[in-house]
């Protein structure tokens, strides 16, 4: 379903202070595969995420997308296929629209090939039922200004605008490490819910080890531009964070005393 080959990014190449930031990582993702991805702080994690998403384009390497070469396609052509959340709960949101005009950006940009603000009268009722599965009353407040919500709950409205019309692969970049933790484990099971019921591929960054090792069904570390782990079905289901940390000292030749350690570093 995604298949990312002998990807590499280099950045300031040819210069003192050149920094290969992918190092020819290769990795397939089937169709609804949920996959977790982990590592310090450099370790490549987000620009993994900008390669796929089209935010720039790897020095060589390949990106394919159910088949099709995405590699040099532009960002804007990617967006109809590719759903992202990011870390801050004002990325990805209009603060100046309303709930419905949002959601109806994000449906006409998916499934309508435009960028029409419009909202038609027959998704109404659509997004009503979308925004009732998140149980926050949000289907109540259609006329509400997306900057007068909560973090939890404007995050919510950017999950449902970026999984809207069921993408072929959603990104999830650290999406709940700056909420409050009651909003994080919300949106958390909103996200488990809405990836589950609409069986879409997804790979989610997170620095919280035990998440990452109860979400999903794979967990992928990486570290300085390569990746080290690539764990999944009984040898994850049996994998303890302090094992994770013996395995990940193991693979990178640093000692880790702790998991705050390693992501932090």
């Amino acid at each position: 379903m995604l298949e990312v080959i002998n990807a590499r990014k280099i950045f300031l190449a040819g210069t003192p202070n050149e920094h290969v930031a992918l190092d020819n990582i290769s990795f397939t993702l089937s169709e609804g595969e949920f996959v977790t991805l982990i590592g310090s702080n450099g370790a490549g994690k987000s620009t993994l995420f900008n390669a796929i998403g089209g935010t720039f384009w790897l020095n060589s390497g390949k990106i394919l997308l159910h088949g099709e070469d995405i590699t040099y396609m532009p960002e804007h052509h990617r967006a109809s296929m590719i759903g992202r959340l990011f870390q801050n709960p004002a990325k990805g949101t209009a603060p100046n629209m309303t709930i419905e005009e949002n959601l109806a950006l994000a449906y006409n940009r998916k499934l309508r090939k435009g960028l029409r603000i419009g909202v038609h009268r027959e998704d109404v009722k659509l997004f009503r039922e979308k925004l009732a599965m998140l149980d926050m009353g949000l289907e109540n407040r259609l006329k509400t200004k997306v900057g007068l919500l909560s973090g939890g709950q404007r995050q919510a409205v950017a999950l449902l605008m970026a999984t809207l019309g069921k993408p072929r692969l959603l990104l999830l970049d650290e999406h709940t490490a700056a909420l409050d933790p009651a909003a994080a484990e919300k949106v958390m099971q909103i996200t488990k819910d809405i990836v589950n019921q609409e069986n879409i591929t997804t790979m989610m960054i997170t620095h919280n080890i035990q998440s990452a090792l109860e979400t999903g069904s794979r967990t992928i570390m990486m570290d300085r531009g390569k990746i080290i782990l690539d764990i999944t079905g009984k040898d994850r289901d049996n994998l303890t964070v302090g094992r994770l940390m013996e395995l990940y000292s193991q693979q990178s030749k640093d000692i880790v005393v702790s998991d705050r350690m390693l992501l932090n570093r």
